[in-house]
């Protein structure tokens, strides 16, 4: 399979056409005025798409070159991918007429999660009166269980055309859902079982440097250097093991700026690739505001900091500041069609400028799925401190906790 946008393969001409598409937007009682014809073949590593979207190039609305673009503004065609036919969880991937992509992580139905990022490809082509898309989908990217008699996965396609005003996909979904939402899905049935995704190890080192000098509080240089990395492991298709050793975060894309006039603490999202596969096992447990578990307070911390300046006085600093995380470990993902689980233990260095102590976080979670699109699950939480040699209390009252021993 050559992958240009051209489906001229003959494999692209045997398949199967799904076309037909309904409006979502702004009926949801009609099909879509503008023309979608989507197929679907697979190799042996990777799962193809290809689609002919009909729409004149003089009526392209794309607001974004970035990847990961957001959802609405832009002109686009997106798959929704259901392995376990949960109706709750799944995988999208999204392209714009000037191949932009965005993929992302459902859950809880209809959650779009776009910070997860992994490998996929794509290549769009451009005629006066159509796009035509052609996608490559590697078995490793996704999740799913391979065992004998599991045939059948839930797939939707979905496209939006902002110049025309039109959201439709190819199974109807009702105008007061989102265009994504999971429950709303045909079955993929594959002619065997899916094929085996193969070894699946992604290994990502890392070594970094750095010089900080003060000079408004009058600190001293300091010369900085680390090095660690991540292990990626598919213990099964669709359980994910996850490994760190000495992490660094500077990658990753910095957070809004936002004004907060409540009494409440903001939850700024989790970015970080280590806490990101199966996030909402240990983020949004139950109801979405339910926080038992906030994976932002490892390796971040905020409180008064002690440091000496170059003429030899100790000052106080309120900051925020990084708390080094030694190791960690996190395994997460589906049992089966029913059971889906998350293990995550982390260890984290003392901070002695701050009177930090260093603490273990343990988290376990478990959910079973229950009549068509439920789920009922249970949680345990535990943080244990240590208080090293040096540190005068253990842990000072300015430096917010994670979560107490439940």
């Amino acid at each position: 399979m050559k992958l240009d946008g051209v489906l001229d393969e003959a494999v692209w001409k045997d398949a199967m056409v799904a076309d037909s598409f309904y409006q979502n937007f702004p009926f949801d009682t009609s099909y879509a005025e503008l023309a979608t014809e989507v197929r679907v073949v697979y190799g042996e590593s990777a799962l193809y798409i290809g689609a002919v979207i009909q729409q004149k190039q003089s009526t392209y609305i794309v607001t974004s070159l970035r990847r990961d673009f957001s959802i609405g503004p832009s002109d686009e065609f997106a798959v929704n991918i259901d392995p376990f036919q949960d109706k709750i969880n799944g995988y999208h991937f999204a392209v714009t007429p000037l191949n932009v992509r965005r993929e992302a992580l459902i859950d809880n139905g209809n959650n779009i999660a776009r910070d997860w990022d992994n490998k996929w490809y794509a290549e769009v082509r451009n005629y006066p009166d159509r796009w035509v898309v052609e996608m490559a989908i590697p078995f490793k990217t996704l999740r799913y269980k391979k065992s004998t008699g599991e045939t059948d996965w839930r797939i939707n396609f979905s496209r939006i055309a902002v110049a025309q005003n039109e959201r439709s996909s190819w199974c109807p979904v009702p105008r007061q859902f989102g265009i994504n939402n999971l429950a709303f899905t045909y079955p993929l049935r594959w002619p065997d079982a899916p094929p085996e995704p193969g070894a699946n190890v992604s290994v990502i080192p890392y070594a970094i440097a750095s010089v900080e000098e003060d000079k408004e509080f009058r600190l001293p240089r300091e010369d900085k250097y680390n090095v660690g990395g991540d292990v990626k492991v598919a213990v099964t298709p669709s359980l994910n093991l996850d490994l760190t050793f000495n992490p660094d975060f500077s990658q990753v894309e910095v957070d809004r700026q936002l004004t907060n006039l409540s009494r409440f603490e903001l939850f700024f999202p989790e970015r970080r690739q280590f806490f990101l596969e199966n996030e909402d096992l240990f983020g949004r447990f139950g109801f979405p505001r339910s926080r038992p578990f906030f994976s932002r307070r490892i390796g971040l911390a905020s409180g008064t900091l002690r440091r000496q300046t170059t003429d030899g006085q100790e000052i106080e600093v309120e900051r925020s500041f990084n708390v080094p995380i030694q190791a960690g470990a996190r395994l997460s993902g589906k049992l089966d069609n029913n059971w889906r689980v998350g293990l995550l233990n982390m260890q984290t260095s003392a901070v002695r400028d701050a009177d930090l102590a260093p603490a273990n976080y343990s988290v376990g979670v478990v959910q079973r799925k229950v009549f068509d699109r439920s789920f009922v699950g249970a949680i345990v939480t535990n943080k244990e401190n240590f208080k090293p040699d040096g540190l005068q209390s253990g842990g000072r009252a300015g430096v917010q906790p994670l979560f107490q021993r439940q």
